[in-house]
């Protein structure tokens, strides 16, 4: 993902946040590749903008955790680099010779991920010194900025597919199996510690024999990997050792490691050590005190020939040697011998000397300025040192000041080509080495992309095979459907015969029959029943029988149909007159029958027989 002009201070407004909210700080990073990460998330949750993508972060605080697993890339594995971590074996099997039985063996496992490289520490230690021996003396302080691989690091449970690249027989010494996952070694799991750490800002755990961070400051631009690596000898003992990954270098600070197997990025810190040159003092004996004046010349004669320039000042401020190298430089005559030094032109140019004549004096050391800046007399820049030398009489008493000037044009340019030279090999070595970060980093995003789409690619299958699942199961219960379907037309079919019979029983009786349900509403109306008074069974089916006009005195009936409703009677007849639907007065006989069945709210429905005199 590339940035514009205009969307780089948007892009710095969302680290400033991230930093602001959660206290992850990702200055320090290499902007392509957190560019990438991040643009990355942005896609899977369809947000366009750095800004929008704040918000975004602000509506769901749980995209936090999201966006840091993207970020930090955790891919690791158990003894990664199989040749580097066996040339470390041999390492500390060396170092550990050298220390006592009972000694504590303290390991620090930077960017510990989900915990990989801090087991295969123990198990490389342990098979060194042993089990017993191991859980006495050995600590490993794993750390990691993020909370979510620490938590997984701690439960120390891991797959048979994390484990492929283990022996068989390390697998069934240090892991136990649980169900289809394996767990690191309870015993062995108690001398590794956990622990949230940030290298960038936190201070290095101290006092640590092996430091491994391997794979995790080439994440970090060059400006944050030195200020990290500065401070990595003091997480160090004397003769630590430093473990980095393949694509990792020391090439800021070469002068604080000293390599052991430079091609597999094993380190040693340094030992500085201070010498001191002793001078002894040759006593003079009787041939010398013979020969003092011979002796005297010959040091006057050295002195005089030096290719150095030197003059000598005596406690009394008075100038006493000069050699020909300081009377040509500074144009110096013989008779200016026996002077006072201040007068002179050499005392204040080409830099005050009486200052650091009189500093000699007190203090009886040497004094050195560099680099002092002089025209010479071509016309030309020269750069020269000034020593300031105490001399002493019998190693006691200060006599006088012997000055130097060493002439270092020559080798001021030539350390001025060689540090532009030097920095011209370093900014390419960095660029080298950054490009070759970028492409372990491409390749590591590579293999968590293709990680990624295996596990898509099995949540795919594992779909299809339930759809497929779901595809039979309908399959099945369609065909249960066309079962049932054929049992319904079946049932259909009878009760269309059926109802035909009724209908046509009901239309060959000579009398009307009503029949009423529970609520007394019309259930069969048949056809003498229409003929009698002109209403059709669509009219009133469903209708309260109470309520229609059909030419009867129905009223009359509503107590002995309320009575049938509830009461066991067999039956009864009254007479009624009424009209029929021609309009003629008629007297019909109505026989009521209960209907039986069962009850509904306590009450049944009712049969009505009518038949017309």
């Amino acid at each position: 993902m590339t940035t514009k002009p205009d969307d780089e201070s948007k892009f710095e407004a969302l680290l400033d946040f991230l930093k602001r909210v959660r206290g992850f700080d990702f200055t320090g990073y290499k902007r392509p590749s957190l560019l990438r990460r991040i643009g990355k998330r942005m896609q899977e949750v369809r947000v366009e903008g750095f800004l929008e993508y704040i918000d975004y972060l602000e509506v769901h605080p749980e995209e936090f955790t999201f966006l840091f697993n993207t970020i930090l890339i955790n891919v690791t594995g158990f003894f990664r680099d199989p040749i580097a971590w066996e040339a470390l074996a041999k390492v500390l099997a060396e170092s550990l010779k050298g220390k006592d039985s009972d000694e504590p063996i303290r390991v620090w496992s930077a960017g510990c991920a989900s915990g990989e490289e801090a087991y295969s520490l123990a198990i490389t230690l342990a098979e060194l010194l042993g089990e017993e021996e191991f859980r006495k003396r050995v600590k490993i302080y794993a750390t990691d900025i993020d909370d979510e691989a620490l938590g997984q690091a701690r439960q120390a449970v891991y797959t048979a597919k994390d484990l492929e690249g283990l022996s068989e027989e390390i697998v069934n010494k240090y892991f136990v199996r649980t169900g289809i996952k394996f767990a690191f070694s309870p015993d062995l799991r108690r001398s590794v510690i956990f622990g949230k750490h940030n290298l960038i800002q936190d201070a290095p755990i101290s006092k640590v024999d092996l430091l491994v961070c391997r794979n995790t400051i080439m994440y970090l631009n060059s400006e944050t990997q030195e200020k990290v690596l500065s401070r990595l000898p003091y997480a160090l003992n004397d003769d630590g050792i430093l473990f980095l990954g393949r694509a990792e270098t020391l090439s800021s600070q070469q002068e604080l490691f000293s390599p052991i197997d430079l091609k597999l990025r094993l380190f040693r810190k340094s030992s500085r050590t201070e010498r001191l040159v002793y001078l002894s003092d040759f006593k003079s004996g009787e041939e010398a005190r013979v020969n003092v004046t011979k002796h005297v010349r010959l040091r006057e004669a050295a002195f005089d020939s030096s290719a150095v320039a030197q003059l000598v000042v005596d406690c009394e401020g008075m100038l006493s040697m000069v050699n020909n190298s300081a009377r040509s430089l500074f144009n110096i005559q013989p008779s200016d011998v026996g002077r006072p030094f201040k007068d002179m032109e050499i005392a204040y140019r080409p830099l005050e000397l009486r200052p650091l004549i009189d500093q000699v004096l007190a203090e009886g050391r040497m004094v050195r300025v560099h680099k002092v800046e002089r025209a010479h007399g071509n016309g030309q820049r020269q750069i020269v040192d000034v020593q300031a030398m105490p001399l002493s009489q019998n190693g006691n008493q200060v006599i006088g000041v012997a000055i130097s000037f060493l002439d270092m044009t020559l080798m001021d340019k030539v350390q001025n080509d060689l540090l532009k030279s030097n920095a011209d090999l370093t900014q390419a070595h960095q660029e080298l080495q950054s490009a070759h970060e970028e492409l372990e980093t491409t390749n590591e995003e590579l293999q968590s992309t293709n990680e990624e789409l295996e596990t898509t690619n099995e949540e795919l299958q594992s779909t299809n095979e339930e759809l497929e699942t779901m595809n039979e199961e309908l399959q099945s219960t369609n065909e249960e459907l066309e079962t049932m379907n054929s049992e319904l037309r079946t049932l259909t079919n009878e009760l269309d015969s059926s109802n035909n019979f009724l209908n046509s029983i009901l239309s060959s009786l000579t009398c009307a029959v009503i029949v009423l349900d529970a609520d007394l509403k019309v259930a069969v109306w048949n056809r003498r029943a229409e003929d009698l008074w002109g209403l059709r069974s669509q009219e009133v089916t469903g209708e309260a029988f109470l309520g229609l006009d059909v030419g009867l005195p129905v009223a009359e009936l509503k107590e002995a149909l309320r009575k049938f409703q509830t009461n066991e009677e067999t039956s009864v007849s009254t007479l009624l007159e009424g009209i029929n639907r021609r309009g003629r007065n008629s007297k019909c006989t109505v026989k009521i029958c209960p209907l039986r069945g069962a009850k509904v709210k306590g009450k049944r429905g009712v049969v009505l027989l009518v038949d017309e005199e």
